[in-house]
């Protein structure tokens, strides 16, 4: 079961899931995480996020429509929002290089 904190401003936080994983699989998780220039819980997620929408897709089709669990497959807009994201995700992140050369701020006329 994942565990709910509150913040110290009473927000509650995202639910957190504790797994205990082999050595050679952290490993492995690990260097997909550096490779992708994310930490390793959010390279976690988004691979858990991947083996859902698999198992999920793979579900619909033998249900005939329906989704996981029996509910109403997902409209096809709210997919292409998910695609967008993960596109995004998947790109090589862009280094900036340096600072700006110049900066010009514009003083407001009186």
């Amino acid at each position: 079961m994942a565990t709910r904190q509150t913040s110290t401003s009473g927000r509650p936080k995202s639910p957190r899931v504790q797994v205990v994983l082999p050595e050679d699989l952290c490993d492995r998780l690990s260097a997909a995480a550096e490779t992708e220039s994310r930490t390793v819980s959010n390279m976690a997620k988004v691979l858990i996020q991947q083996g859902l929408d698999r198992l999920e897709r793979a579900q619909e089709s033998a249900l005939g429509g329906q989704g996981a669990l029996g509910r109403p497959a997902v409209p096809e807009a709210a997919l292409s929002g998910d695609r967008f994201r993960k596109a995004l995700e998947r790109q090589e992140p862009r280094r900036l290089r340096g600072l700006p050369r110049r900066l010009r701020l514009q003083r407001p006329s009186a």
